[in-house]
């Protein structure tokens, strides 16, 4: 699924064309992408836009702390945790994109999440939401090949 997030990313495949989803899923297709895979990745992308437009039950406060429940932390490892922080005090994302991205994060049952993943996922999220990136944050986000590497996302 991630192979399909970075290819929609890298092809500027943009977040209006994955709604409906089957002439993406065409698209996908002809790029060789198996078909569990690719219904994988349009349920997540379809339910990050939902998800995207709903409103907080309650909108956190600018300087609110976030603190993780048990399910969260063990999901979300340190360096995970770390970087959402690092985003958040740079000012690339807010309480409230935070809070989507931790969601968006969590909906991926059976996936381990690793720092690398979470780029994909932040980065995901920021274009869906058409959030302009600074290049220095674009940079952390796409830094390393490792981060794209097919190898590191298996």
């Amino acid at each position: 699924m991630f192979d399909i997030l970075v290819y929609l990313f890298e092809n500027d495949l943009h977040p209006e064309s994955w709604v409906g989803g089957e002439a993406l899923a065409g698209t996908l297709a002809e790029a060789g992408f198996d078909d569990d895979e690719i219904s994988e990745a349009l349920h997540w992308l379809t339910e990050l836009r939902e998800v995207a437009t709903q409103p907080l039950l309650r909108e956190p406060q600018a300087d609110s702390l976030r603190i993780y429940t048990a399910d969260e932390a063990s999901r979300l490892d340190v360096e995970c945790r770390g970087f959402l922080a690092f985003l958040e005090t740079g000012g690339a994302i807010d309480a409230a994109t935070r809070e989507l991205i931790v969601g968006r994060a969590l909906a991926l049952d059976g996936f381990r999440l690793d720092l690398h993943r979470l780029k994909i996922i932040v980065l995901m999220v920021l274009w869906q939401q058409e959030i302009p990136l600074d290049v220095l944050i674009l940079d952390e986000l796409l830094a390393g090949d490792e981060a794209f590497d097919d190898a590191s996302l298996q």
